[in-house]
C-alpha cells in the first residue's frame, strides 16, 4: 500500500490560503511561509515533555524542544491533526487540547541553513499514558518541571528550538522573560 506525500498549505502574507505543497518540498533555504501547529504537554504530575529530535529530522536535527509539532493536512482541522501528530510522533493519548496561542509565527533558520516560515498556533494537552516514540521523529523525551525548563531556556536558549523559546516568552506574558507559570493552564 502506497501513501501519498504529507502536504502542508501554504499561506500569504495575511495568513490566508494560498495552496498547498508537498511537506518534502516546502523546508529548504527560501520556505514559503505555511501552516503548522506545536503543542506542550503535561503529565498528571505537572511535569512538561520534552523531546529531542531526531538526527534523521531535515531542520533542527538533535534539538530539544516540546512535545511535538506538525503540520495540518488540507481540510483537516488543527486540532484533529494535533491529535493525529500526537499518535504518529509519540505514540501518547492526549487530552484537555487547549489553544493557547492563536497567532503565533516565526521564521527562524537552522546551522544548515533550512528556514522554518510558519503560522503556528501553539496548544497545550495533558498525556495520558506515557509516549513511545517514533524514531523517525524523536529520539529521546524527558518529563521535566516548569521551573527546571523555565531555568534552562533562560540560561541555554541556543539549545533548544528556536519555536520553543519564543513560544514560551510569548506563554508567559512578561514582555520576554521565561517563567514556570507559562505552562499554568495544561491541566
Amino acid at each position: 500500500m502506497s501513501h501519498s506525500p504529507e502536504r502542508v498549505i501554504l499561506l500569504d502574507d495575511d495568513g490566508n490560503p494560498r495552496g498547498v505543497a508537498r511537506k518534502d518540498e516546502v523546508h529548504h533555504e527560501t520556505t514559503p511561509l505555511h501552516l503548522a501547529f506545536s503543542c506542550h504537554v503535561r503529565d498528571d504530575e505537572g511535569r512538561l515533555l520534552l523531546t529531542r529530535r531526531a538526527l534523521s529530522k531535515r531542520a533542527w536535527p538533535g534539538t530539544w524542544t516540546n512535545a511535538f509539532c506538525g503540520h495540518p493536512g488540507p481540510f483537516e482541522a488543527i486540532p484533529d491533526a494535533v491529535h493525529r501528530r500526537a499518535q504518529q510522533e509519540l505514540g501518547l493519548q492526549i487530552t484537555d487540547l487547549q489553544l493557547e496561542l492563536p497567532d503565533f509565527r516565526y521564521r527562524a533558520i537552522d546551522a544548515s541553513g533550512i528556514v522554518e516560515n510558519e503560522i503556528c498556533p501553539v496548544y497545550t494537552a495533558r498525556a495520558v499514558g506515557q509516549p513511545s516514540l517514533n524514531p523517525a521523529e524523536a529520539m529521546d523525551a524527558r518529563w521535566v518541571s516548569p521551573e527546571d525548563l523555565a531555568d534552562a531556556l533562560t540560561a541555554a536558549p541556543w539549545a533548544f528550538s528556536p519555536w520553543l523559546v519564543l513560544q514560551a516568552q510569548q506563554l508567559s506574558a512578561t514582555a520576554g522573560t521565561i517563567q514556570a507559570t507559562a505552562w499554568r493552564s495544561v491541566a
